[in-house]
């Protein structure tokens, strides 16, 4: 198998080039917060939403958003953002992020803000982002601390300092942010602003993979892999792997096919190996394609087809996390 990587860091939104990501669920009661009884959303997001939330056509949503509601606001910007349908740009997203974001909403001030570090619908600006990131952050919402800690973790609009991308890294991580745990544990791993402290690391990827995050439960497998942390444990690695993959993160994909097409933690079948591997590649991740000559030299012509086509199912029914991930909680 090919050496083990460390762990993988969050630093992705809606889209691979993203430095910070959006915001879409509802924060607790603002000033100029939606009745919960008109809390509706766009059906063609609202796989976003929690199934209890109501789901309103195209124009109940428009209608509710110009009467004030900042939630409707916000789901109109996202609409936009994401160009869901030929009447929405970057510019509208702009336009319904601030109206909501004037009106205290969390979610919109953040969103806000990754629009102007982005320079969507406006020229980048990263001190208005840091601005309306701050300003949610002092409502105590954590996806704009875990934004803060991105920022800073990349040196993109303030000096580069790990300190204090830790310290925001934390505080989204006690309001249970699981893409902060899982980036907590990435700088525990890898030394970046607080001692090397594999035990540490290997505790906060396990808060964000029990949580769900498939970045945290890639990172956690590659703990078990290396035997860093805790013991080395190829079927723990592959357990955890498997489920990071089903979610469709590319990295646990190929680690999941180096380990079907070596038996470690399974049994062999070079067959999904090649399927796993080519369904990353689709998306746009070919850190595992030197694994393909090899595993042609033992499928069939006709094996091989069907792994490329079994590629394209995975593709479609999961996203991939470096290709387009999701908009964050």
């Amino acid at each position: 198998m090919g050496k083990a990587h460390r762990g993988e860091i969050l630093a992705a939104g809606i889209l691979c080039l993203l430095t910070v990501s959006f915001a879409t669920r509802s924060a607790p009661a603002q000033a100029g917060g939606s009745n919960p009884t008109a809390q509706c959303s766009l059906a063609v997001v609202s796989r976003l939403m929690a199934k209890s939330e109501r789901v309103c056509d195209a124009g109940t949503v428009l209608r509710l958003a110009h009467q004030g509601h900042v939630y409707q606001q916000n789901q109109l910007g996202i609409a936009s953002v994401l160009a869901l349908g030929p009447d929405f740009s970057a510019r509208d997203a702009l336009k319904w992020f601030q109206k909501a974001a004037l009106s205290g909403y969390a979610p919109a001030q953040v969103n806000l803000a990754v629009m102007n570090a982005n320079g969507w619908g406006t020229p980048p600006n990263y001190g208005v982002a840091l601005q309306w990131l701050k300003a949610a952050s002092e409502q105590r919402y954590a996806r704009a601390d875990y934004n803060l800690g991105i920022l800073y973790m990349q040196g993109t609009g303030v000096r580069q300092d790990y300190n204090e991308a830790f310290r925001w890294f934390k505080k989204a991580a006690e309001a249970g942010d699981s893409s902060a745990e899982t980036n907590i544990g990435y700088l525990y791993d890898s030394g970046l602003g607080v001692p090397a402290n594999p035990t540490l690391a290997f505790a906060w990827y396990a808060r964000a993979a029990e949580a769900g995050n498939p970045l945290g439960e890639n990172n956690l497998a590659d703990m078990y892999l290396r035997g860093e942390g805790v013991g080395q444990n190829d079927s723990e690695a592959f357990r955890w792997f498997e489920k990071a993959a089903d979610q469709g993160h590319t990295g646990a994909r190929i680690k999941l096919a180096y380990m079907y097409a070596n038996r470690r933690g399974t049994t062999g079948d070079s067959e999904y190996a090649y399927a796993l591997i080519t369904a990353a590649s689709l998306a746009g991740d070919n850190r595992g394609r030197e694994l393909l000559p090899s595993l042609e030299h033992v499928l069939s012509p006709a094996q091989i087809k069907a792994a490329v086509a079994r590629a394209q199912n995975l593709r479609s029914s999961s996203q991939s996390v470096i290709a387009a991930a999701s908009l964050a909680p």
